[in-house]
């Protein structure tokens, strides 16, 4: 007899497709916020590029004090603490544990979403097999966000979306494109090497490429230097990176078994023999397949105009770099590299369709231009992304909005909500409440000259708000406090610290400070750990309407950058921070840029 499978089904507020970092903080966001989410991603691990399947670096903007903060930060200082020896393992363990242990999150992996159902102009419900369970889940929710990269809800769904390089003239960008046409970026297996202080030998597959000394002319490894990943082991870019990703894939495990051949069995790189293959990827990671159509297409124009947008809700920064889509076998350099005003702004109509009513987006298939995606596809911009459409999701939710809705009517609440999480908007400030204002900030020994900056709204030192330190240095042990003329019923308790986002704290060359993950590997790669300047030790008081002082948080283990704590439900006379020590153990002061309450 014939039997069918079974179909689970799920009712949610938002419905994520896709666990790259993108989705992933798109997920926790909205689950942070109240709303109850469905997290479907085809893979067993979380990270998409960045996880051990693939292990791209998470690369972000570029220049000084432009690290991205918010959920990324959290994941990765969790990293720093927990993974000193940069594992993958134990990397995947943190991702999947952001996700599974969210109480809001349903999270659905091994699930490939491959139907839809509409109604006229909106989504109804996703579905997807899962092969683990050979289960088939069908989640309904109010709104969905695409983040699957290859962006599979556009043929799914009818939305609108783009492929290919546009031709100059549509945009009037700067690029050497004359003519539109379907090609991309391409995809890499990428693979890892240690050193070791033994010798060994690789006997190659039969099938491995044989490199020749033509192909490696711009492309030849260089194994002692940390930022060694094989990036350029690229193909597909010239082909369908969807419909050919299987065949293309063959072709990368040849490339890639080819080019440890080389490093192996060529005689021409130094010490040759005391390099051994530690990992070589089976799944490419892709750079670029479909884009999706948002209310606004942002270009490599406005890139380089420094994305002055009023509703920015994420920034990127790092390069326009375009690869050629013919990958490998390109004669030329593997890839054309234009600076970017550092950073620069990406708005709110990017992320949400212009024609699929409660369709959201993020990731690399924002709604952007090639040239203009060749700088915002790297993960650590497309994990900002992903928070601002959590975060927009909830305010739809709570408001009864779409997503179009929350850019006419709550843009200015979103930016503050991602401010209030952690997040940084370049030109932007947090927006201090009125009784923060007018509390009077007192500290048990002498106040700093600067105190007042703790309520100010800015959240780092960076140019955008001039040459001033605002970090307000604070002694240890002593308490720091809001005091108001008459009692007040508090709602939040918001700090930021300084948690070293140039990593000159941490230990090895800038290629090891800058990556919370590593490539190859030496003897003398070092073991990381987390920011000296970050405060480690804390606690939180209040003196009550009636006199009474009572600690209402403290810890001794802070592995946050950004942290928000809900205030006692009662009238109060004052509230504290007292900072114990930081994670570098010396000295007698902490730096703490903000301390404000609401």
């Amino acid at each position: 007899m014939k039997k069918e499978f079974q179909t689970q089904r799920h009712t949610v507020d938002l419905c994520v497709v896709g666990g790259g970092l993108a989705g992933l903080c798109a997920a926790v966001a909205a689950a942070r916020g109240g709303s109850k989410v469905a997290l479907i991603h085809d893979r067993p691990v979380l990270g998409g590029n960045a996880s051990s399947e693939i292990r791209m670096w998470v690369c972000g903007a570029a220049g000084e004090n432009n690290r991205e903060t918010g959920i990324i930060e959290e994941i990765e200082l969790r990293s720093l603490y927990r993974n000193p020896d940069k594992n993958y393992s134990v990397w995947d363990s943190i991702l999947y544990e952001t996700a599974r242990f969210e109480p809001n999150i349903t999270l659905l992996l091994n699930c490939s979403v491959f139907d839809a159902e509409t109604d006229g102009s909106m989504i109804k419900s996703v579905t997807g097999w899962q092969t683990t369970t050979q289960k088939f889940h069908t989640v309904s929710a109010k709104c969905f966000a695409d983040c699957s990269g290859d962006s599979v809800l556009a043929p799914l769904t009818g939305a609108a979306y783009r492929a290919g390089r546009e031709a100059a003239a549509e945009f009037g960008e700067k690029t050497s494109q004359k003519e539109s046409d379907a090609r991309t970026m391409g995809m890499s297996c990428l693979l890892q090497m240690r050193k070791t202080d033994r010798k060994s030998k690789f006997i190659p597959p039969e099938w491995a490429k044989k490199l020749t000394e033509e192909e490696l002319r711009l492309r030849n490894p260089h194994m002692d230097s940390s930022g060694e990943n094989f990036w350029y082991l690229e193909l597909g870019g010239n082909r369908d990176t969807v419909g050919d990703t299987e065949d293309i894939r063959d072709e990368l495990l040849s490339l890639a078994w080819g080019m440890v051949d080389h490093v192996k069995n060529s005689g021409s790189v130094p010490d040759a023999d005391y390099w051994e293959l530690d990992w070589l990827g089976f799944l490419p990671g892709k750079r670029e397949s479909r884009r999706m159509v948002g209310a606004y297409i942002m270009t490599q124009n406005d890139v380089l105009a420094g994305g002055d947008f009023p509703d920015t809700v994420a920034y990127g920064g790092w390069a326009l770099d375009d690869h050629h889509p013919d990958g490998f076998y390109h004669a030329g350099n593997p890839n054309v590299w234009g600076e970017t005003p550092s950073p620069y702004g990406i708005p709110y109509r990017c992320l949400y369709s212009a024609n699929v009513g409660n369709l959201f987006f993020a990731g690399r298939n924002i709604s952007v231009t090639h040239a203009a995606m060749s700088s915002t596809r790297v993960m650590a911009t497309c994990a900002l992304l992903g928070q601002a459409v959590g975060e927009a999701a909830n305010l739809a939710r709570g408001n009864g909005l779409s997503p179009a809705g929350v850019y006419e009517k709550k843009i200015g609440e979103l930016q503050q909500r991602l401010i209030e999480n952690g997040c940084f908007l370049p030109r932007f400030r947090r927006t201090v409440s009125p009784v923060c204002k007018k509390a009077r900030l007192v500290c048990e020994e002498e106040a700093p000259a600067n105190i007042d900056d703790l309520k100010n709204g800015v959240e780092r030192n960076h140019r955008l708000y001039g040459e001033k330190d605002f970090r307000v240095s604070l002694p240890l042990g002593k308490r720091v406090s809001y005091v108001f003329a008459e009692p007040v019923t508090l709602e939040n308790v918001h700090i930021r610290f300084d948690a070293d986002l140039g990593r000159d704290t941490l230990p090895g060359d800038e290629i090891e400070r800058k990556h919370t993950m590593r490539a190859n590997r030496t003897p003398g790669s070092p073991s990381t750990h987390l920011p000296e300047t970050l405060v480690k030790s804390y606690s939180l008081s209040a003196e009550t309407a009636s006199g009474e002082r009572i600690v209402f948080f403290e810890t001794d283990c802070n592995l946050r950058g950004c942290v928000n704590h809900a205030a006692p439900e009662v009238p109060l006379r004052s509230v504290s921070l007292t900072v114990f020590g930081t994670w570098g153990g010396d000295g007698d002061h902490a730096c703490v840029f903000s301390f404000d309450v609401r």
